[in-house]
């Protein structure tokens, strides 16, 4: 027997000729390219599914080799964009695949550029674009993952609009927003536990394995060897704004969305334009040419006030030596305007 590359994915019972049919035809869309998205982007792309895309806001940082699977010292070194960064190995891995990466911030308008899809699978560290990504999930009948980790903690949980409770639904009666690893740190092995759960059941989604979906929100606390499996099924809510009979998707509006966002783990702050709006960085290059410590492609990077500040194409920029929310949007007008 010739052995090819599937072969002993193949073999698996779940799976078979017939699921590796039904991935090569698949899309899965991964919004952020962090520590989740890292190892989810690797794993899907390993198994073979026809199109994978991410969309990061963020580039690499030495801070982030230790649990972000996909990246280099070289990556970090360049402050390389994390999406251009990951299609460069992803491409790699697996030349078969379908890959398209995107740097910027994941607005609405720039996920549904995205779409059609198959699937959405979650990889970010803020809750605000969580809650936007179960609006649009729920207006386009998508199914999405949820996933995350702090410390050596992680949660997951699978939505299928009409059929299970919404994020929103569960947020009035299950704390999912606290610590962050801003405050608690992180562990990559809790990554890698996340992803598994994330990845097993993009797998049964995308192979069409439904009645093996699990259907239960799923946490565990390694470091206490601790694990919990909860049924959340009857919280879901008509009345939810999000999937209810009458949902308005309030999350879509990009005036409901924070301007403003500590980043984890990284003193510093992230500013998104009041409205939104493209920056020429050759222009801020110029007015600030004594100021600039890299320029590339994608991004300029500027020390001032013994700050430094990261300026995107798109408008955002983030501020490191800030960890205020109000004193980085008076940094940026100052510097940025807007």
């Amino acid at each position: 027997m010739i052995d090819h590359r599937y072969d002993r994915q193949e073999r698996f019972y779940g799976i078979g000729k017939k699921g590796q049919q039904l991935l090569s035809s698949k899309h899965v869309v991964i919004v952020g390219a962090g520590a989740l998205g890292s190892a989810a982007a690797e794993t899907l792309v390993r198994a073979g599914v026809g199109k994978v895309s991410m969309i990061d806001r963020d580039f690499v940082e030495f801070s982030n080799l230790h649990r972000q699977q996909l990246y280099t010292e070289a990556d970090a070194d360049k402050h390389i964009p994390k999406a251009q960064a990951a299609k460069q190995r992803l491409v790699m891995i697996n030349s078969e695949v379908e890959i398209t990466c995107v740097t910027g911030e994941a607005d609405a308008a720039a996920l549904e550029d995205l779409l059609p899809a198959d699937l959405m699978i979650d990889a970010l560290d803020n809750f605000d674009t969580r809650m936007l990504i179960n609006d649009l999930c729920q207006k386009h009948n998508l199914p999405w993952i949820y996933g995350a980790c702090v410390g050596s903690y992680g949660i997951s949980y699978t939505v299928i609009p009409h059929e299970t409770p919404c994020l929103h639904c569960l947020t009035e009666d299950i704390p999912l927003d606290g610590e962050t690893c801003d405050t608690v740190g992180v562990i990559a092995p809790a990554v890698q536990m996340v992803s598994v759960y994330q990845t097993t059941e993009a797998l049964k989604i995308l192979t069409e394995s439904w009645s093996s979906l699990h259907r239960k929100l799923v946490s565990f606390n390694l470091w206490d060897n601790e694990s919990s499996s909860l049924d959340v099924s009857s919280l879901k809510k008509t009345d939810c704004p999000s999937c209810g009979k009458d949902a308005s998707h309030p999350f879509l509006d990009y005036r409901n969305r924070s301007k403003t966002e500590v980043l984890c783990g990284r003193d510093a702050v992230q500013v998104r334009p009041a409205k939104q709006q493209y920056l020429s960085l050759p222009d801020l290059k110029k007015r600030y040419a004594s100021n600039v410590a890299i320029d590339n492609n994608y991004l300029l990077v500027l020390n001032v006030e013994g700050k430094r500040v990261v300026i995107f194409k798109d408008g955002r920029a983030i501020i490191h030596g800030i960890n205020e929310k109000e004193a980085a949007r008076t940094f940026y007008q100052k510097y940025i305007g807007g």
